[in-house]
């Protein structure tokens, strides 16, 4: 019979104990439980006794979230962080009826709590008012292991509450700011106020001016320890994000030089909290900054997700700074953006501009111009209607006015070869460099808010000030080597987008660290490779190149080599009609081939034009198989070879082929020239078939891939949307002995 659904399989635990396996009943009261469980280890008091989860920060079980126990939970019996005290005999109840009430021992802790019965009864918290009192009044010993006990007690909620109704975060505060010792035990302090922060019971807003000023102190001393200021700068984030008057303060006293060296540090937690407060106290590091960073990126340590994070805003804040550029149209009645287009037409035309606008009227120079606008590639007269569109605005415009001043001779041979070229096949690239724009702002996310967990940055975005334009300048021209790659023509621009764009996002994936490698690697990312790897994921996708999937191909080859052998042969026997070639080159004359049904003789023999292909038997001339001795193709065979290497011969040497074959004690050849490639393929794989080679031809591979592929998707249909392991699983290891074995020589009796 099924368990009630209220009722949970659980482990409970205690230190030096054998665990109890029992089955816990929700309906049953906590305290009730308690008793049970306290009763099978033979322990008093129950009262004294709380649950906690075993796992995580270990917290207690209460009336609330008991309902988090589920079916396989592992719990540990552990003192109560609220314990009653004994009941006494001779107190009656203040509260209620005249029913016996709890007598404390402590007259500084009294507080009011409901009893089961309704009755309100005393209680004292036991372990937390110790360790608070030995905080206040113990030696430095008797507070680090005060402390030391407090910090795992803290990130449960229940005794947080305890610890802060007891003013805990008042003597922790204390401690801080008396900062008496500045090694382990602040340390120590410094995690207890955070963890009980953390819970939100107390606002952050509530700290003192003092106290915030005292932790800046820890921030800035130069000599301290490695695990205070983590804690520390940890401490002044969380009061940054609460409460804008306190996070001025920190902005103020807490200077950027000081956040900079924290960074050099090699200490990874110091470096991760130092920039969560340079971000959201400050904002963007000055320039110098970015040279720091080095330190975190190229650090040999591995980044830890917070960090990765913080580096990941840091590059979409800096990349945010473009967005104003981005969505702002250029302005025609703009006198500043006017020239910078008349400054971009200059650097790319300057010489010819000025030898061919002298002396020439307003008009003819107006023309002029609108014709070198439209050789520079704006797709109307007026650059202006080109950079309306928005995105990318007015940033296409600063792309291309950096790429003409920082690579001057790249950006006047980019226009200079494509202007002259035909027009079908010109690289426009004012078009080309908007569209780039474009496509890099929506790789980079610009202006796009920052997510919550994203750990994706570009390590080479830390190397310079001006990252976004330097990879417009090798991304333009990336461009323009991939349009002749391709031979596009105006007609392929899109296509030829989608393939840089392909290009620079596979090559951003690779994180490469600095703008030289990233140049390297993506332009050894060529339009070939683009489309061998775009064959290599599809063949991924489908399974194909996976173990056990190639083991399978390779089982299946000889089954359907035989297959295409078989096809190969029986079109020979079909026979075909050839042209003979004359010495004049004259092809009038047609002679008819075939294989006979029992594959034993090649039958041939003249015809005439328009005739229809005579039946093996009408055919004079015979071949026996068994007498051929080898297929030559190409320049090999003795008609072609004979009639020299004239540009008309060499048309043929891709379909002529011979067999030689015995002639009493001669050997003779039977020459054939194929009427196409195919036919060609066809005639020497049969003869290759015939003769015991292998048949090599492109005609047979291609047959064979696309009979492996269907076969390989027919045996596999049982296993549709079932994922097939790289690997073989591993055998297992034999048995210690066979003693299991039947032993058949033993008769029954």
């Amino acid at each position: 019979m099924a368990p009630p659904r209220n009722v949970v399989k659980i482990a409970v635990q205690m230190r030096d104990a054998i665990p109890q396996l029992i089955q816990l009943d929700q309906a049953k009261p906590l305290a009730t439980v308690l008793k049970e469980v306290c009763d099978a280890w033979s322990l008093t008091h129950s009262e004294r006794y709380a649950l906690q989860f075993a796992d995580g920060h270990r917290r207690y079980i209460t009336e609330n979230n008991r309902t988090e126990i589920k079916n396989g939970s592992i719990l540990c019996l552990s003192t109560a962080p609220v314990m009653p005290l004994l009941a006494h005999p001779l107190l009656p109840c203040p509260f209620a009826e005249p029913l016996f009430c709890l007598v404390h021992l402590c007259p500084r802790t009294w507080r009011l709590s409901s009893c089961g019965v309704g009755c309100r009864v005393l209680h004292q918290d036991l372990e937390a008012e110790q360790l608070l009192g030995r905080l206040q009044r113990g030696s430095r010993d008797g507070r680090r292991e005060a402390l030391k006990h407090l910090v795992p007690l803290a990130s449960d909620l229940t005794f947080a509450r305890e610890v802060i109704s007891r003013d805990g975060l008042q003597r922790l505060g204390t401690i801080i700011e008396d900062g008496d010792d500045l090694g382990e035990v602040l340390a120590l302090g410094l995690r207890a106020f955070l963890e009980l922060m953390e819970h939100g019971v107390v606002s952050w807003e509530t700290l003192s001016i003092p106290f915030v000023r005292k932790v800046v102190c820890y921030v800035n001393m130069n000599l301290m320890d490695a695990s205070v200021q983590p804690l520390a700068l940890r401490l002044l984030e969380s009061v940054t994000l609460s409460s804008p008057a306190l996070g001025q303060l920190v902005k103020n006293e807490v200077p950027l030089d000081r956040l900079l060296v924290h960074l050099q540090v090699m200490n990874q937690q110091l470096q991760t909290k130092a920039m969560a407060l340079l971000l959201n106290g400050r904002g963007l590091a000055h320039s110098h900054g970015w040279a720091v960073l080095q330190n975190i990126i190229h650090s040999a340590a591995p980044l830890g997700d917070e960090m990765a994070h913080h580096l990941y805003v840091l590059q979409a804040l800096t990349l945010g700074l473009l967005e104003p550029r981005m969505r702002t149209p250029l302005d025609p009645y703009s006198q500043e953006q006017r020239e910078q287009l008349q400054v971009l037409r200059q650097a790319a035309f300057e010489s010819e501009g000025e030898a061919s606008g002298a002396g020439l009227s307003a008009d003819r120079r107006r023309s002029l111009c609108a014709r070198e606008f439209r050789k520079l590639g704006f797709s109307n007269s007026n650059p202006a209607q080109d950079l309306e569109r928005v995105p990318p605005g007015l940033l296409a415009l600063d792309n291309m006015l950096y790429f003409s001043r920082h690579a001057p001779s790249a950006y006047s041979r980019f226009v200079l070869e494509n202007s002259s070229r035909e027009d079908k096949h010109e690289c426009p690239f004012a078009r080309s460099s908007i569209q780039l724009t474009v496509l890099l702002c929506e790789l980079l996310r610009v202006g796009e808010p920052c997510s919550e967990t994203a750990q994706d940055f570009s390590p080479m975005f830390f190397g310079q000030d001006q990252s976004f334009h330097e990879l417009f300048c090798v991304g333009i021209q990336l461009l323009n080597k991939t349009w002749k790659e391709m031979r596009a023509t105006q007609e392929d621009f899109d296509k030829v987008m989608q393939v840089v764009r392909e290009q620079l996002a596979r090559t951003l994936a690779l994180k490469p660290t600095s703008l030289e490698l990233f140049r390297t690697k993506v332009n050894a990312l060529t339009y070939g490779e683009v489309l061998r790897l775009r064959q290599t994921e599809r063949l991924h996708q489908e399974g194909t190149l996976a173990p056990p999937i190639l083991e399978l191909r390779e089982k299946l080859k000889p089954e359907l080599m035989g297959l295409i052998r078989q096809q190969r042969l029986l079109r020979l026997c079909e026979g075909t009609l050839f042209r003979k070639i004359s010495s004049r080159r004259r092809q009038d004359k047609l002679w008819f081939c075939c294989l006979s049904p029992n594959h034993k003789v090649l039958q041939y023999g003249d015809v005439e034009e328009g005739a229809v292909p005579p039946s093996p038997e009408s055919l004079p001339e015979q071949l026996p198989v068994a007498d051929i001795r080898a297929l030559l193709t190409g320049k090999d065979c003795p008609h072609v070879r004979e009639k020299g290497s004239g540009k008309q011969n060499k048309d043929l040497y891709e379909l002529a082929f011979s067999v030689s074959y015995d002639h009493g004690e001669e050997e003779a050849y039977l020459n054939f020239i194929a009427p196409s490639k195919r036919e060609f393929y066809l005639w020497t794989d049969g003869l290759s078939a015939l003769l015991g080679s292998p048949m090599g031809s492109e005609e047979t591979r291609l047959d064979l891939e696309q009979l492996l592929t269907m076969e390989t998707k027919l045996r596999l249909l049982e296993l549709e949307n079932v994922p097939i392991p790289e690997r073989p699983p591993p055998v297992p290891p034999p048995p210690t002995n066979f003693n299991f074995c039947y032993d058949c020589s033993i008769a029954d009796p």
